[in-house]
This record gives structure tokens, C-alpha cells and sequence, in this order.
């Protein structure tokens, strides 16, 4: 009887670890197949802007049907915030990071403007979707989106405080500098060229520098 109520325990854990691996196979799936729809979604967004696409229009590049798209996303207006929610997420994970890290405030703040920078440049569509898409966004996530906007300028402004404490920078308007610095790199979105003379990292590198040298302090 003892045996056998071993078996059962060992059958038990197995069937659980085989659920548990099965749920989250199931889970990687979904995550794949929205992020594709996004992915398409962005790049018709790009080229004919939101208003100008259908979820019709969606679909036909995904090789689907419209219902593919709804069980993942209630409606476009869905795919559009979570689609402008991306870059901005992002940004303020980069400024985390560098308030978060070690050295010294301009080594981290060429850190960070070389992340915002590289995540503005690799998802060139959803930056310039976040930006010409405002007045499309949902009420509700309008305030959301606006939130993490006001996070991304205020982390932004105390890493510059950060350095003008340190004396290694000086700022006349640390507002100001930081509305301006994220008004340059945001807008690279414009300019950018993938198959530009310059490489990725090395516009994002020479951003890094152009920020270090408005602020830092004269030697």
C-alpha cells in the first residue's frame, strides 16, 4: 500500500511539472502571436497612420482573420496603446537603471541617453506612432501614457540634479536641459536612416556625447 501511494505522489508531481510546462508553453504562444499582431499593426500604423488602417488591413498581413486579432486584443485602440506604451516603458527603465547603477552621474547619464537612444532607433515605428498618434489615444490611456511621460522627464531632471550636486555638471534650468535632451533624442525618429553612414551604435554613441557636452562642466 505504501508503494503504491509513493506511485500516486510521483504521478501526481509529474502530471503537475507537465501542466506547469504546458502552461507555460501555452503562455509563450499568445505572447508570440501578439506580438506580431503588434508588430504588424505598428508597421501599417507607420505607413498609412491609424486612422488610415483596418484591423481588415491587419489581418491580411498577418495571413489571418479578424477574429485572429480579437482574441488577443479587444480593438485597435488597444494595439495603439499598447503599442505607444512600449518606447515610453522603456525609457524610464533606462533612467531606473542608470539612477540604480555605479559610476559616476556622466557615466551614467552617456548609459542611459545610449539606451533611450538605441530603443528610439530599433523601434523607429512605435516612436513615431506614440508621437503622431496622440490625439488618437484612448481617454484612459491617454492619462496612463501622459503619467509615464511626466516619470520619464522627472527621472531624467534628478539624474541631472544628481550631477550638478556632484559638481560635474552645470545647468542653468535643469527642467529645461531635460525637456530639451529628450525633445533631440525622441525626435531622431525623423531623421533616422537604418541604411544611413552611420551604424546604430554609433549614433547612439555620438548622442551620448552631444548631451555630455551640454551639461558638463567646463574644465
Amino acid at each position: 500500500m505504501a508503494g503504491q501511494g509513493e506511485s500516486g505522489d510521483r504521478a501526481a508531481a509529474g502530471g503537475g511539472r507537465m501542466s506547469r510546462r504546458s502552461g507555460a508553453m501555452r503562455d509563450e504562444v499568445i505572447a508570440f502571436k501578439r506580438e506580431r499582431i503588434l508588430e504588424e499593426a505598428a508597421a501599417a500604423f507607420y505607413e498609412h497612420g491609424y486612422q488610415g488602417t483596418t484591423l481588415e488591413a491587419v489581418a491580411t498581413r498577418l495571413g489571418v482573420t479578424k477574429p485572429f486579432i480579437y482574441y488577443h486584443f479587444r480593438n485597435k485602440a488597444e494595439i495603439l496603446s499598447e503599442i505607444c506604451r512600449r518606447g515610453i516603458t522603456e525609457a524610464v527603465a533606462a533612467l531606473d537603471a542608470a539612477q540604480a547603477g555605479e559610476g559616476t552621474p556622466d557615466q551614467r547619464l552617456a548609459a542611459a541617453i545610449e539606451a533611450i537612444t538605441r530603443t528610439v532607433l530599433e523601434q523607429q515605428a512605435y516612436t513615431a506612432i506614440y508621437f503622431r498618434e496622440e490625439k488618437n489615444y484612448p481617454a484612459d490611456d491617454a492619462v496612463e501614457l501622459n503619467r509615464r511621460r511626466k516619470a520619464f522627464d522627472h527621472k531624467l531632471s534628478a539624474l541631472l540634479e544628481e550631477g550638478v550636486a556632484a559638481g560635474v555638471f552645470e545647468i542653468e534650468d535643469v527642467r529645461l536641459t531635460a525637456l530639451a535632451i529628450g525633445g533631440m533624442i525622441s525626435w531622431a525618429f525623423t531623421w533616422y536612416n537604418p541604411r544611413g553612414r552611420l551604424s546604430t551604435a554609433e549614433i547612439c554613441r555620438r548622442m551620448a556625447g552631444l548631451v555630455l557636452r551640454m551639461v558638463r562642466r567646463p574644465e
